[in-house]
């Protein structure tokens, strides 16, 4: 796979182009294996990504990662959790455990910014409260308590992977912001001086894995190393360019890349973006492609549509490319990975948006105001299916006449080629493009 990664000391990154859910762990494994770093920069244990990889004996063995990054599945690569990301190490240890119980080895190989914010259990419980207090209003958050992680960051009262070391003043800062939710909450049953004694314990098995990742991946870089970004969640999830509310609480973009980690936009060498070939998202929100008739149900059926993280069964539709165009716009990405395609195998004809018109008029943009979202006639082109198994197809050149189409109208839509196109769910089922479709 050589000629994959770009120069030398420079960054790749992996984003999520929709919804979130399109299979970027699976574009991660497959190119961790020319970076010796893979860093995550934002989100939490809120993300969810599934990778099948051969395992010690050669069998497959699926890895569900929520907030290791997917490239530890590489045994040569090192793992980044970077300052933008918010930890729940009761959650990190247990990931990492169960990633050991199956083989992998990456307890040497993971390291964790020393600035990264912490998420404790009473932002759990904090985030279940907000739900409610929403009431018909739920976003549909997965109550790992990111959001209050990440509201406590930006009021300046949230706790640091830093602050654990420091036994003399840890204890009084950890009350201080359990009193703050108390008094924003009432007295939920929560135990303090328990939690405070616990994460004494959680320090001392946490510390070695502890860097300053700025220096780190600075060092890494000045090296001649190359390090990958496996981005969380995904463009229309972000807090400023997303479908908010109806979003996570960190930036998804590859402004959050620069954030998250501490690097300055010239490292950047490549930007893909993973957008699956029809579109799902999970919790509350507009939604102007879903179907919810015989096409969601065959997409969710066969596309396997239920969250890694929460088992939530996703909500499906025809591929927008509305939102991909938003997506392009924000992440200037310079290639896509189309994955999940050979879920329309079956499919008489497939639809993909091109418009939203509302009293006749097409929207210029996707609009900001979710009011003018629900308002929308959604405008499809019509093309016919492949109806042909593709799993087995290995080369562009060989996936039926059809399909190839239905990648050459993405391509010509969005200004932007495909470079991976995803078939199946294992590493074998990738197939990698060069150039754009002709026609």
């Amino acid at each position: 796979m050589s000629g994959l990664t770009g120069d030398k000391g420079t960054v790749t990154v992996v984003l999520g182009a929709q919804w979130g859910d399109e299979g970027k762990g699976k574009l991660v494994d497959i190119l961790s294996s020319e970076f010796d770093l893979c860093a995550r920069c934002a989100g939490g244990n809120n993300a969810g990504h599934t990778i099948v990889a051969p395992g010690k004996d050669g069998k497959p063995v699926t890895y569900a990662f929520h907030l290791l990054p997917s490239g530890l599945v590489n045994p040569s690569c090192v793992g980044i959790i970077g300052s933008g990301v918010v930890v729940h190490l009761p959650s990190f240890f247990e990931e990492l455990d169960e990633l050991e119980k199956k083989g992998l080895e990456c307890k040497e190989r993971i390291l964790v910014s020393d600035r990264a914010h912490l998420v404790f259990d009473f932002h759990q419980i904090v985030d279940g409260l907000k739900e409610v207090e929403l009431g018909g209003s739920s976003i549909g958050t997965t109550k790992k308590g990111i959001g209050p992680a990440y509201s406590g960051k930006a009021s300046r009262s949230g706790l640091r992977v830093h602050h654990l070391f420091d036994n003399d003043t840890f204890p009084e800062k950890f009350r201080k912001v359990v009193e703050g939710r108390f008094k924003r909450y009432g007295n939920f049953e929560y135990d303090t001086e328990g939690e405070i004694e616990r994460y004494k314990g959680l320090a001392q098995r946490l510390k070695p894995f502890v860097v300053d990742s700025v220096a780190h991946i600075h060092k890494s870089l000045s090296e001649g190393r190359r390090v990958l970004v496996e981005g969380a969640n995904a463009l229309m999830l972000d807090i400023d360019f997303g479908t908010y509310p109806f979003v996570t609480s960190s930036s998804t973009t590859i402004g959050g890349v620069l954030t998250g980690l501490g690097i300055p936009p010239r490292r950047i060498g490549k930007t893909i973006g993973v957008v699956k070939a029809y579109t799902t998202r999970v919790g509350g929100g507009p939604f102007p492609t879903e179907q919810l008739n015989d096409i969601g149900n065959h997409l969710q059926e066969v596309g396997r549509e239920w969250g890694v993280t929460t088992g939530r069964r996703r909500r499906t539709g025809w591929l927008d490319l509305v939102v991909m165009r938003h997506s392009c716009l924000v992440n200037g990405y310079d290639t896509l990975n189309l994955t999940k395609l050979d879920v329309l195998d079956d499919l008489e004809e497939v639809k993909i948006a091109v418009k939203y018109m509302v009293n006749d008029l097409e929207l210029p943009y996707f609009p900001a105001d979710l009011e003018d979202l629900s308002q929308v006639e959604v405008v499809y082109v019509t093309l016919p299916g492949w109806k042909t198994p593709i799993t087995d197809v290995r080369t562009f050149e060989d996936l039926p006449d059809n399909c190839k189409k239905y990648i050459g109208f993405i391509e010509r839509f969005l200004e932007t080629p495909v470079e991976w196109i995803g078939v199946g769910p294992g590493r074998e089922s990738m197939i990698r493009k060069t150039g754009r479709v002709e026609g």
